[in-house]
């Protein structure tokens, strides 16, 4: 059993609000976590309720009576966004056991799809209720080993992915993922977009991982409408599949590329859209550098506080940082990331760090030694920089 990095945030959110609501893909490992949490935690006995079988979904007919049966209980309840309206009826019952004393770890919502569940619980639950995210497997939480990484890498973060017996078994959960939420979760919890359709546009994000968004090739290629594509991106965004970076937008006098770059958040399912099913083939494929890149990135924000900001930065004279992190002691970390255990920084690197006044220059690179390369710029690995983001 590998302990997430989220458990201890968890329990403190759990022990400061009346209402929590875990957030993340499927099978990334939300109820895992939730049915582990420990009764002595909260000195509460824990009832787990999933929408998705109707037997559960049947308490709900009268859910005012069911809910009022379980005071003083933490309840679990799997995949709320099922039913909306519960929400109006958790802000009443908060109200009433605040008033009776009851502060704290009341019901834990946990949600496969961030825009459903955001949007009912940001009306009715306004001031009652913390959001967390729960992302795959991360560096921190493997191993620490040169093959667990590898591994992290090639297969991504997914349990059951990570976790497989083989490479096959690993590479088959994940062809089977993907026409899961093709065919089944993003048709019932979305609008009804044919699952070859997606599937193609989905591959095409693929294909252009780690670059600039052109919405207007991407709608050719698909030969829809740009507004098309526009709500292809944002459906695979908010059931967790990709994240958008947002290009660097402070005050400068050189001209910015303004146009998001997109990721495939978890690197195993990128693998397995562009059909390279071992470290082999993609280290022969022309996505290594991009994919490297897309797995440090997400490592790094999925580790970050609220308190930071991220983007990227590019001119059009090619002055580019893979990503800038803003935080809030005016820290400007330019970060340049490289698959290479030997890095070699760039011109444009040098020119975007003095563009942004950087605080702080990283490279991030494939091995694990920390060493110094001229101009102020520090060579670290992936871990290594994750532990500085506590100091």
């Amino acid at each position: 059993m590998i302990k997430r990095a989220l458990e201890a945030k968890l329990v403190e959110a759990l022990s400061e609000s009346p209402a929590v609501a875990l957030l993340g893909s499927r099978q990334v490992g939300k109820t895992t976590l939730a049915l582990g949490l420990s009764k002595k935690s909260f000195n509460k006995d824990i009832v787990y309720l999933d929408l998705e079988l109707d037997s559960d979904l049947a308490k709900f007919s009268d859910a005012e009576a069911y809910l009022g049966r379980l005071e003083n209980k933490l309840v679990i309840i799997d995949e709320a966004q099922r039913a909306p309206e519960l929400f109006r009826l958790l802000r009443g019952l908060i109200d009433v056991r605040k008033r009776k004393g009851e502060k704290a770890a009341q019901f834990l919502l946990l949600g496969s799809a961030s825009r459903d569940l955001l949007q009912q619980t940001s009306e009715s639950l306004a001031g009652r209720i913390r959001f967390l995210e729960l992302s795959p497997f991360t560096v921190e939480e493997v191993k620490d080993s040169t093959f667990d990484l590898e591994r992290l890498w090639l297969r991504g973060g997914y349990p059951d992915s990570f976790l497989a017996n083989s490479e096959d078994a690993s590479w088959d959960w994940r062809i089977n993922f993907i026409s899961t939420y093709l065919e089944r979760d993003i048709p019932l919890m979305g609008p009804k977009v044919p699952a070859a359709r997606m599937k193609r546009f989905w591959t095409m994000l693929a294909h252009v991982h780690g670059q600039q968004l052109n919405l207007s090739n991407l709608g050719k290629s698909l030969e829809t409408s740009h507004t098309t594509i526009r709500n292809y991106l944002d459906l695979l965004t908010d059931f967790y599949m990709i994240r958008q970076i947002p290009p660097w937008a402070g005050n400068t006098k050189k001209r910015l590329v303004k146009a998001p770059k997109v990721y495939i958040r978890d690197s195993g399912l990128l693998h397995t859209l562009l059909n390279t099913p071992d470290l082999e083939s993609l280290l022969g494929h022309p996505i290594l550098g991009a994919s490297w890149e897309g797995f440090v990135v997400e490592n790094i924000l999925s580790r970050l506080s609220s308190k930071w900001c991220y983007s990227y930065y590019r001119t059009s004279a090619q002055a580019e940082l893979d990503l800038v992190l803003e935080g809030p002691l005016n820290q400007r970390v330019a970060i340049d990331i490289k698959r290479s255990v030997a890095p070699k920084i760039t011109k444009g690197y040098h020119f975007a760090c003095e563009d942004l006044k950087a605080t702080q220059k990283v490279v991030i690179y494939a091995g694990t030694e920390t060493f110094p390369i001229s101009g102020g710029i520090e060579a670290m690995g992936i871990k290594t920089f994750l532990n500085s983001l506590d100091h």
